[in-house]
């Protein structure tokens, strides 16, 4: 996918200026987005071969293997990425106050 077509998608589903992000549908997207991209590889079981032995390496990892990607690759993995973790946050930031509000959900 062109970073063009990236952005297009991104505007569609949430505006031009993110306004329509919740983490719920922040989730959805992104769900949606890695299942275009695996075109369905995601339903087989996964086999993990990480030859790294700490999140702290595995990320230099990552942050490595993306500086040789294409520029288009890069930034949407990174972009994605960064959307995915900061709405998580949110989440997380918040599920004290819904706690507080609904109660024990369990």
């Amino acid at each position: 996918m062109r970073i063009e077509e990236f952005r297009a998608a991104i505007r569609r589903e949430f505006g031009a200026n993110l306004e329509h992000a919740t983490p719920a549908n922040v989730r959805d997207f992104l769900d949606r987005m890695a299942e275009d991209v695996f075109q369905g590889q995601l339903r087989k079981p996964i086999e993990l071969r990480e030859p790294k032995d700490t999140y702290e390496d595995i990320l230099k990892d990552f942050f490595s293997r993306v500086l040789d990607l294409p520029r288009d690759d890069a930034v949407i993995l990174l972009w994605t990425m960064a959307f995915d973790l900061s709405f998580s946050a949110i989440e997380h930031h918040l599920s004290p106050r819904f706690q507080a509000l609904f109660g024990d959900t369990e």
